[in-house]
């Protein structure tokens, strides 16, 4: 009787581990395309080094950029061209340099495309 109550026992803690996926998350097409070109421009690290400074220093920033990067002006330009063309960050003109700031309306928009694929 003791092994009966232990296999009965050993049944109901498989049946309370198995796990239920979750149903699809309901992500538009269109919010899946940019959230894949926000990846894109995330995956080198020069360009994510670029957009944690922004992050941290939570303001536009003017030419310290390619201070931050061991690499080429014209190499740190592209980059941020990229980050630009995805909608991560702005870039203002002002005198002989461009200002660059993070687009925080695009990144809660990223992170509620992340939320809702989460599910």
């Amino acid at each position: 009787m003791v092994q009966k109550m232990n296999s009965a026992h050993m049944d109901d803690s498989l049946t309370t581990r198995t796990h239920t996926p979750p149903p699809p998350a309901t992500v538009a097409p269109r919010e899946v395309d940019h959230f894949a070109a926000v990846c894109k421009a995330l995956g080198h690290p020069a360009r994510a080094t670029i957009v944690r400074h922004l992050l941290n220093r939570n303001t536009c920033i003017c030419g310290e950029l390619v201070d931050l990067l061991p690499l080429a002006q014209s190499t740190v330009s592209q980059h941020l061209r990229h980050l630009k063309a995805c909608g991560l960050i702005r870039g203002e003109i002002q005198g002989p340099k461009t200002c660059y700031c993070l687009d925080m309306c695009l990144l809660a928009r990223f992170k509620r495309t992340v939320a809702a694929m989460e599910g």
